[in-house]
């Protein structure tokens, strides 16, 4: 079977302060489609830098990632940007809404940038999934954490993504809403046939997931 994403020896290395940083070390890793992986391990250890290697929101400093047949290692920031545009959907822990705009407009406009006929439509359907039809004219500031965070998985699913990354998307949130939202990225997953890559340290999250790669030190310890 040929993997949906796959990392082959790729290194992350970034310049500080104090100098150049060596991230991430070596790693090689394969994901299925329709597979859900989960990334863990203590503060430090690289998996947001992971995640950020695998949607190409950070390019490998050496090795290969390719995401459907696509080597991200080899592409411009707008063949990357538009690549993300149409096959991925990112959800941060610290929901990046704009607060100038409602619910509805904050899912919408990625859409009616990447040229969605329907764009509103298809929002305002994507909110109602997540149960926020009440909710669509109001601002970020108007809404709860866990619902700003709902309108965050919106955004994300509503370009129907193949492959879906969240970075502690339950970071932010008490036990019982992160569970909810942890409920939706699956229900999403299961609607949309989405891949789910999510970085967590919450190991309930993790053993939902079908699998769990173990980070330290930017390496892969298990």
């Amino acid at each position: 079977m040929t993997a949906l994403l796959s990392l082959t020896d790729a290194t992350l290395s970034l310049d500080g302060n104090a100098g150049r940083v060596d991230i991430l070390h070596g790693i090689t890793l394969e994901v299925q489609r329709g597979e859900t992986l989960a990334l863990t391990g203590p503060s430090g250890s690289g998996k947001s830098s992971l995640l950020m290697v695998m949607g190409g929101l950070e390019k490998a400093s050496g090795g290969s990632v390719m995401a459907l047949d696509h080597d991200l290692t080899a592409m411009t920031e707008d063949q990357l940007a538009r690549f993300r545009r149409e096959h991925m959907g990112v959800v941060f822990q610290s929901f990046h809404l704009i607060p100038t705009m409602t619910a509805l407009e904050n899912v919408a406009t990625p859409l009616e940038l990447a040229g969605v006929a329907d764009a509103f439509d298809r929002a305002e359907a994507e909110l109602d999934a997540m149960g926020l039809a009440a909710r669509t004219g109001h601002y970020p500031s108007q809404m709860s954490g866990g619902e700003q965070q709902r309108v965050a998985l919106a955004r994300a699913s509503a370009p129907r993504p193949d492959i879906l990354l969240a970075d502690e998307p339950t970071g932010n949130l008490d036990g019982a809403t992160g569970a909810q939202i942890m409920d939706l990225l699956m229900a999403l997953r299961d609607r949309h046939g989405a891949t789910l890559i999510l970085v967590t340290h919450a190991p309930e999250l993790a053993a939902r997931c079908d699998r769990e790669v173990r980070l330290r030190d930017g390496r892969i310890a298990s």
